[in-house]
């Protein structure tokens, strides 16, 4: 196994730390005191191409992986973003993957290239006030609603991007737990616009 970062490696990392250099110290310092999302970082991310380091490149995206994306991670972090910065692009460089790997072409196509061009952000609907880590214990349940869609019903907390997010996956319970063999049995998760009207 190879531990070494490549030269291709190398240069990306420069390349993110140009980037956030633009964005110093008390640009973070700023954003942290007023508790405002750091837009104009999420935008240079998205012009950059960094938004879809991981995504395929029919879509957008550069078409890398889970380590290019790590290493984009640890330079934002290390730049003095911290995580105030790593928490404002995580969702749209790992978030889509389930729709990647589980998606349909027509899905692809429409729900990616918004995300990767930075034109959509998007969060993770997981935590809820009775489950805490344990996910196999979410109340958040999902009924069909006879339609072709489905109707949720739950409440969800700490929900990273949330302020700012307008598409949303969430993870839902489809199938009563007593009716499944195994503790993540039964669970589905969903991408969808975020509507406000439910906070």
């Amino acid at each position: 196994m190879q531990f070494e970062w490549s030269e291709q490696h190398e240069q990306m990392r420069e390349a993110v730390e140009r980037l956030c250099a633009r964005f110093d110290l008390d640009y973070w310092r700023e954003r942290d005191g007023e508790g405002g999302f750091p837009h104009d970082f999420h935008r240079a991310m998205a012009e950059g191409g960094w938004l879809g380091i991981a995504m395929p490149e029919e879509f957008g995206g550069s078409g890398l992986g889970i380590v290019e994306a790590a290493i984009l991670m640890q330079a934002v972090a290390q730049s003095g973003a911290g995580m105030s910065g790593c928490s404002a692009i995580h969702l749209n460089i790992f978030g889509p993957h389930p729709i990647v790997k589980h998606g349909t072409d027509e899905q692809r196509r429409r729900m990616l290239p918004e995300l990767i061009a930075g034109g959509k952000k998007a969060c993770f609907a997981v935590t809820e006030p009775d489950s805490g880590l344990n996910t196999s214990s979410l109340k958040t349940r999902a009924e069909p609603d006879g339609k072709g869609g489905y109707v949720v019903h739950g409440q969800k907390l700490w929900t990273s991007t949330a302020q700012v997010a307008d598409k949303m996956l969430l993870i839902a319970r489809t199938t009563p737990r007593e009716q499944c063999q195994r503790a993540f049995d039964g669970l589905t998760l969903f991408y969808t616009d975020f509507d406000r009207r439910y906070l």
